[in-house]
């Protein structure tokens, strides 16, 4: 991982992560990108496998990949994980450079 451009991972988030991996026959590797939002300005989007770009976070035998052109504004986030008995989502956490949405998956930066 390039130095600086790191995603953090929580232990809910590196589980579920871990778990959906394994279930799509892709163990220990998994995909984030940022696509157009309604809400705020970027959505995550998580799927299974290596799609292409650089590893942006590792934890409990999970590796999280990014395309390249979008370390920039994964950096310094937070991604966690809430499940309940109705389901479960992925949510980001932020610092004082984002704001993100009341869904915790769409985030805009703070100009």
């Amino acid at each position: 991982m390039p130095k600086g451009h790191s995603l953090r991972l929580t232990a809910a988030a590196a589980a579920e992560l871990g778990r959906q991996a394994a279930v799509a026959g892709t163990p220990g590797v998994m995909h984030i990108d940022l696509i157009d939002g309604s809400c705020e300005r970027w959505v995550i989007r998580i799927r299974p496998g290596h799609l292409a770009g650089v590893a942006m976070a590792r934890a409990d035998g999970i590796t999280l990949y990014a395309p390249a052109d979008q370390t920039q504004r994964l950096a310094g986030l937070s991604l966690d994980y809430k499940g309940d008995l109705s389901g479960g989502g992925f949510l980001i956490r932020a610092s004082g450079q984002v704001r993100c949405c009341a869904c915790g998956a769409s985030f805009s930066p703070i100009a």
